[in-house]
């Protein structure tokens, strides 16, 4: 599995409980911030599926 798959789902998680704590306390910019993290979390993942359909693409023409 690519690192990035990892990583993206990490910042996601991350994100989200950002987010949340953001909207329960009232702080906009918090909330702001971990939507952004969530979001380049799920970019990241979607880089991290795509190299591993990638090798997997290569391992089967070999």
């Amino acid at each position: 599995m690519d690192r990035n798959r990892v990583e993206g789902t990490k910042h996601e998680v991350k994100g989200t409980v950002k987010e949340i704590v953001g909207k329960v306390t009232g702080n906009k910019a918090k909330e702001v911030a971990g939507k952004l993290e969530k979001n380049v979390g799920k970019i990241q993942k979607e880089v991290g599926k795509a190299a591993d359909e990638q090798r997997d693409a290569n391992k089967h023409r070999h």
